[in-house]
């Protein structure tokens, strides 16, 4: 007997007028039951979505929204008693907003998209019964992070807040360090099913409009069902996609947020997470840390110049272990030929196997450590690379040399400021071992190449990536591996294309310099006064000598023993 399939049952259209974009296109009426029957319609099926219905003193009828869990339920309690006991025959919005309610932001709406945005967003909603507006009010309440120190950028001296999950709380942190009416935050939503709300920041009369236009444009062509993290939009606007660089820097502190946006740069805030983008950037941009412009410039050339050489020697130290121990044997000290050919001597493996071992199983342990419970996130990295290294060399599958090597790699690796660049040096030392295994110091050779020639090609919002060494610019050349002293960053980056290039003014640049000449007159008069200070006790001691000497001799000629 042949079965007969059974044919699925046609799937339910999409509702496409649900989408918020969709809904604000319908607009409000003056009837209160039409607009709630469209609520009720809406959002059916809704548990913690709360429409309370109420009548106010003159008995005209009401709704408040709201959702339970994101509005503050007792300030809205309070809104809607004032209104109920609040005496007086007008019912319009306008009537309402004049009234003393006890809430601090305010605002209408006179679509169903609109007002279910700000309500799914935390804030209260009121409809009156004859008005085609509604009244937003800001009472939200739900549970956040407070503002604590960021775990990713550690710092020993700056500011010790970082951003949170919350908008507001991270658009007030930015304006609590530029208070100047010139940071702009322009608001924008992504996301046909998330909303996500997104503020461009920027400061009016720095940023170049263009870069401004520039990102507001490919946020706004952002068309995705969802939004959860910056990530997402990072992912979405780069330039180029398929790069292992990033080309858009992500920061936690609000200090590295401002310094950017002082240097003309623009802020990208995503609701829901504390990683703030921060664009045009550069590669040396990756080098730097916050820090940096806390303390005396010769302290941070000194540690950029340390992260530049660690980052190549994370980049390129296994690769060269292979080269030379496959073949160029010749290149090493005899003594350490002979201790690595005696160490290498009962390993089975050929150089390149035991380096992907150890790197790989290194790489677990880091992935293992961070994503395990902090309580025992670190011991399992730290203990497990100790006992692993110990166990393979014990063993002989990798040598002892190897695991030092491995090491240096990890350590170097550690040492550059942000995750995003330290991981993609980690992920391009792979490719760099394969070229080392067939080709030798050639194979390392044709790969630093093919990186170079790839950055030089690479944008990040029009900026050139190696800016400002390609293209070459000595201006600004005073801030990359090297920092000067403030006093010598007159101008702002010009890879940038800032609208106003002086950042610190000449009368600041003059009084340094005066203080400079000052302290050196001061010393001088004071070398000149210790002199003058030294020559009068010394005349004064010869001074003594003399009489001392002309009484001893007066009394020798009264001594009569004397003769």
């Amino acid at each position: 007997m042949r079965r007969t399939r059974r044919s699925k049952p046609p799937k339910e259209p999409i509702r496409d007028e649900l989408y918020i974009e969709s809904l604000k296109k319908v607009p409000l009426v003056g009837a209160l039951d039409e607009n709630e029957r469209r609520i009720r319609e809406i959002m059916s099926e809704s548990s913690d979505f709360v429409i309370r219905e109420f009548r106010m003193e003159n008995g005209v009828k009401a709704l408040a929204l709201y959702v339970d869990g994101l509005a503050n339920t007792q300030l809205v309690d309070r809104t809607v008693g004032s209104l109920m006991i609040r005496k007086g025959d007008r019912t319009r919005i306008e009537d309402v907003l004049e009234r003393t309610l006890p809430v601090s932001q305010l605002s209408e709406a006179d679509n169903f998209g609109d007002l279910l945005h700000k309500v799914l967003s935390g804030d209260a909603g009121l409809l009156v019964d004859g008005n085609d507006r509604a009244l937003v009010m800001g009472l939200r309440g739900a549970e956040h992070r407070t503002v604590a120190e960021p775990e990713t950028e550690s710092a020993i001296r700056g500011p010790r807040e970082g951003f949170t999950e919350l908008l507001r709380t991270n658009t007030s942190l930015l304006r609590r360090k530029i208070k100047s009416p010139r940071l702009k935050m322009k608001p924008l939503v992504v996301g046909k099913e998330t909303n996500t709300d997104i503020v461009v920041s920027y400061i009016d009369g720095l940023a170049d409009p263009e870069l401004v236009r520039e990102v507001v444009r490919r946020i706004e062509a952002i068309d995705i069902d969802g939004v959860l993290e910056s990530g997402y939009v990072e992912e979405l606007i780069q330039d180029h996609g398929y790069s292992p660089f990033p080309q858009i820097m992500y920061t936690e502190r609000p200090d590295t947020a401002a310094g950017a946006l002082l240097e003309g740069r623009v802020a990208i805030l995503t609701d829901g997470t504390p990683f703030v983008l921060v664009v045009p950037v550069t590669f040396w941009t990756f080098l730097q840390a916050n820090e940096d412009y806390f303390e005396r410039f010769q302290i941070a050339s000194f540690l950029r110049v340390i992260r530049a050489f660690f980052m190549i020697i994370a980049l390129t130290t296994p690769a060269l272990y292979i080269a030379v121990t496959t073949f160029h044997q010749e290149m090493l000290p005899t003594t350490l030929l002979l201790s690595v050919a005696a160490a290498r001597e009962a390993i089975p493996f050929p150089a390149v196997i035991e380096v992907l071992i150890m790197e790989l199983t290194f790489e677990a342990l880091r992935e293992a450590g961070v994503r395990l419970p902090k309580a025992v996130g670190q011991a399992v990295s730290i203990l497990g690379a100790l006992v692993v290294g110990q166990a393979a060399v014990e063993a002989g599958i990798v040598s002892a040399p190897l695991v030092i090597v491995v090491s240096i790699t990890g350590i170097a690796s550690f040492a550059i400021p942000k995750f995003n660049a330290a991981i993609s040096v980690r992920l391009l030392r792979f490719p760099l071992m394969l070229l080392a295994s067939i080709f030798g110091l050639y194979g390392i050779v044709i790969g630093t190449m093919v990186i170079i020639g790839h950055l030089g090609r690479l944008r990040s919002f029009g900026v050139p990536y190696l800016s400002p060494i390609s293209p070459l610019t000595f201006a600004d050349l005073k801030d990359t591996i090297v920092r000067v002293p403030w006093w010598n960053m007159k101008r702002r980056p010009m890879a940038l294309d800032v609208r106003n290039t002086v950042r610190i003014g000449e009368a600041t640049v003059e009084q340094k310099r005066n203080i400079g000449i000052m302290g050196d007159r001061n010393e001088n008069e004071k070398q000149e006064q210790d002199r003058e200070r030294k020559g009068q006790h010394d005349g004064s001691r010869s001074e003594n000598r003399e009489e001392r000497s002309g009484d001893d001799r007066n009394g020798r000629e009264r001594d009569p023993r004397s003769e």
